[in-house]
Parts: structure tokens; sequence; C-alpha cells
């Protein structure tokens, strides 16, 4: 039987917080790095020897996530059961992926959940490949070249980041043409402005992306760049035979005649768990083939399944999230830097911050009672050796501690590389993460100036691959969305509803529709021209 209690009740809690914090500074060794690895899917494995934990810190840790069942959870969320408590729902994203864990199969709404995504890829699939092969084309005749996706949150940073992170890729990746890919979510015109500029609209294809149907941002840009378009003078340009839609099938847009295409997703797939829906494999296979969109979710696939190994020690995924616990409940950080080397991730910081926070910026447990303990850290970040250059000296001598999460890889994506000084441009790159590992957590001590001390005991962790090849990147989606869930487990919150965003959407209507006697809300349209 599965128990939901708050962290706080929990016997382990207490034990955790009374534990001597590892003193990485001291203790960090060649040993325990090498032994500080866990094997993750495919070449990807987690690091977490610069953690303030020992063994004794470890096997609480084991403790506190045996009491929780967070692994139990996990195969209840994968069986179907209501995991959504604030909006009773299932929490299916795993589903997506294209296969089923352990054969499980999830009825609702009159219909196995693994058949409708399942049905929903193959549509996917036969699209796209009709649009690359120029079967399909715009309403002009001419073949499609950039493809749009409109859509805000859920359904723009995690395929924005996908889309980008993949910029690279070529034919050993399965890769043999590409389209152009851009986004547009802002309702701030002067995004929908930059990205259609200078656009031949004949050959863009858009894909409007809104659950609901009903997203404000989402359809104003819709009707912006439908006015674009027919005020281009383009004879036969019709706005309709250039979208498709990614929505649920009881929307507005579902049964719109019109347009190319529909693709259907439900409400048991939240927005910043829907990359590996239609919201990120229509753009995706239209960009850079079905065969890579597919190699994306089987990546996924393969962490999900690394993510029910219930020895801590085993699960990379689980380590992290409870190491995160520990640091955010027993050590008090309130902040999380995620640092990828590597640019072609440089939208992935954003991307994990909208999971994070969104997921688990939560003040009350599941049943909808005030926790006494804190929740979801402040998520930031941005791609060495960029962020070295930024706001790495308040992390390295600033006065809050801020744990970190490097992403490294061995080997470049791209093909382009240059030998300078005795080293290539990618080895420089690994030089300065492995540099800034040590740093942070050995220090350097400077008498005669402390304005060159470095405290160091300065905690991070490394997520390291081969390369960043689609299956890599689905897995890298994966251990961050797993971490998320796990940690949700952990506190006895709700990491799959988002009433946070709610409010500022009422009071905007009713900005909108003139204040309704709301001074405040008068006062300020008023200052700002409304």
């Amino acid at each position: 039987m599965i128990n939901y209690k708050d962290l706080d009740l929990t016997d382990n809690y207490a034990v955790l917080k009374a534990k001597k914090p590892f003193d990485i500074k001291t203790c960090l060794n060649a040993d325990r790095i090498r032994k500080s690895n866990i094997r993750e899917a495919g070449s990807m494995s987690y690091n977490y020897a610069a953690m303030p934990v020992d063994e004794d810190i470890i096997d609480t840790l084991q403790a506190l996530a045996d009491e929780q069942q967070l692994i139990e959870k996990y195969k209840a969320l994968l069986s179907g059961e209501r995991m959504n408590t604030g909006e009773d729902r299932l929490v299916l994203h795993q589903l997506t992926r294209g296969r089923a864990i352990d054969g499980l199969k999830v009825m609702a709404d009159g219909v196995e959940k693994g058949d409708f995504y399942n049905q929903e890829l193959e549509k996917i699939r036969v699209f796209s490949e009709k649009v690359r092969s120029g079967e399909i084309k715009g309403s002009t005749g001419k073949e499609i070249k950039t493809v749009i996706q409109i859509g805000i949150g859920g359904s723009d940073l995690g395929p924005r980041a996908l889309c980008y992170a993949l910029n690279l890729i070529g034919p050993q990746d399965g890769c043999t043409k590409k389209l152009e890919a851009r986004f547009i979510s802002n309702v701030d015109p002067d995004d929908a402005c930059a990205v259609v500029s200078g656009l031949d609209l004949e050959s863009t294809l858009f894909i409007l992306v809104s659950k609901s149907g009903t997203t404000q941002e989402t359809l104003a840009n819709r009707d912006l760049v439908f006015k674009v378009m027919r005020d281009s003078g383009v004879q036969g340009l019709v706005p309709e035979k250039h979208v498709v839609a990614v929505t649920s099938n009881t929307s507005p847009l579902a049964n719109n005649p019109d347009i190319l295409a529909v693709f259907f997703m439900d409400d048991y797939i939240g927005g910043r768990y829907s990359a590996t829906s239609p919201v990120g494999g229509v753009i995706l296979s239209l960009t850079y083939g079905f065969d890579v969109f597919k190699a994306i979710l089987d990546g996924a696939h393969a962490e999900d399944v690394c993510a029910l190994e219930s020895d801590i020690r085993k699960n990379g995924t689980l380590m992290d999230a409870m190491i995160g616990i520990y640091l955010r409940n027993a050590l008090g950080y309130p902040y999380t830097a995620v640092l990828p080397y590597s640019q072609s991730l440089h939208r992935m910081p954003a991307h994990f911050q909208q999971l994070d926070m969104e997921s688990n910026g939560k003040h009350v447990n599941r049943f909808g009672k005030v926790v006494n303990y804190q929740t979801g850290p402040v998520i930031f970040g941005e791609p060495g050796t960029n962020g070295q250059h930024s706001f790495y000296q308040l992390l390295h001598q600033g006065t809050d501690i801020v744990p970190m999460q490097f992403i490294g890889f061995r080997n470049a994506q791209g093909e382009l590389d240059n030998m300078n000084g005795g080293s290539t441009s990618q080895t420089k790159l690994k030089a300065n993460l492995v540099a800034q590992i040590v740093a942070f957590a050995c220090g350097r001590d400077n008498a005669e100036n402390p304005n060159k001390s470095f405290e160091g005991s300065r905690p991070s962790s490394l997520l390291c691959a081969d390369r960043l090849d689609p299956f890599t990147l689905g897995a890298i989606l994966a251990h961050f969305e797993n971490k998320v869930m796990f940690q949700g487990f952990v506190w006895n919150i709700n990491s799959f509803d988002q009433e946070g965003v709610q409010l500022g959407k009422i009071l905007a209507k009713k900005v909108l529709a003139g204040c309704e006697g709301d001074e405040n809300l008068e006062a300020y349209a008023e200052i700002m021209g409304i």
C-alpha cells in the first residue's frame, strides 16, 4: 500500500538534517571521483564525487527514498493511477516515448493510451515524410522549407531546446535533410515580427500548439501571422493551408477542416513534460526527420527504465534527486545552476527552469495542506564557457553557496574543430569543465591577498556522455523529468499541475475587459497606456 506523508513527518528527515556534511574541500580525491560514477542510459553517467555526501549520508538518503516509496510511486504513475491530484488526472508523459514500460496498459477515456499515443506517432511519421519529400506543398505549390512553431511555455521551451540541441547533426545521426525551424512564443508582437520578417511565406509551415485551443498568446500570434499572410499580396496564398495544429481532441482547433493536419495530445501530458509528445514530435520530425525524433524517444525510454532501479547507488536519477533534497532541506541552499558545457544545449537551462520551478514551486502538499519545509529551488543556467565570464564570479566567491549541475560530452557534436596551442577547441572546452569542478570543490587559499582566496566546498555534479546525439538528448531530458518527479514525491507535493500561472491570466483578461472597477489594475493600466 502506498502512503503519502509530508517530508517533516518521515522518520529519516530528522536523521538526515542531523548529519554532518561531507567536507568536499579536504576529502575529494581521485579514488572517490572514479567510484562516484553511476551509469545511466547509453553512454551517459552521473558523477556525484563533488557533492557533500559520504556513505553514511547516502544510506540515509536511501532510507528516506524507501520510506517515501519513490519507486513504488513511480510505478503507480506508470500504471495509470491519478497522480495529478490538483486536476484529478493521470500523468502519462513516459508513455509518449513509444513503448510502455514492462508492457503496462493504461486505459482512459475509453482507449488504451499507449495505442493512442502510438497512433499519433505514426501520423507524425507519415505527415513529416510527405512534407520533407515534397509530396505536401504550400498553397501556391512551393515546397516547404521553413517550419515555425507557435506556442508558449511547455509548447515552446522543450521543443525549442531540443531543436537547437540538434542543430549540428548530420547523416551519422540519421538526418538526411533539414528544414529550418523557428519559434514564436511571446505575445509581444516584436517576437513574431522578428521571426516572420523576410520569410518566404509560400514555403513556410506553421505549427499551432495549444492543448486547450484557447491559449491567449498563441491565438494572438496565429492571428498576427494570418494577417501578415493575407496582407502579403501573394496570389493563391491560403493561410489555413500553411497550418497544422497540435491540440486535444476536445479543443476548438480539433475539428477545423481548413487546416492541413491535426495531431492530438491530451490532459494527461503536462506542457513542460510534452516534448516527447506531438508538441515536440511534429517540428522535430519535420526539421530533422522522424528517425531522429524516434531516437530521442528511445533515449528517453531507456532512461525511464533506468529510473526504476531501487538501489540509489545504481540509479543516477534517484541519486541526483535525493542529493538535491539534502542540499535544499538539510543544508538550506535555495538555488541550483544548470551548466551545460555544450553550446548546442544553450536553451536547455530555460527548459529545465520551467520543468523544475513550475512542477515543484508549491507550498501545499497533495492534499492542499501548507507544508512546513522548503520545496523546489530556483533554477538558472548558461552554457560554459560563456557562464564563466558572466556569473561564475558569484558562484566562486559570493556569499551564497549555489550547487551546480554540469553537463559535458567527450566529443563534439559537429565536425568543425581546430588545433590551437597544442589542443583542440573541444579539448579546451572539456579542460574548462574539469577545472571548474575542481576549483569549486577545492578552492585556493591566499593569506596575503584575501581577494584571491577561494573558499571551495562549492558542490557540483557531472552528467557526462560520449556525444550529444539524439538518443543521449532524450536520456538527458528524461533524467531531469524523473529527477523532478522523485523530488516532488519526497516533498509530498503535486508536481503535475501549475495553478501559479492562472491568477495572472485571469487578471490580464480583467484588464482587457476594462479592469472592471479594480483600482489597482486601473492605475497600472493607466501608466502602461491601456
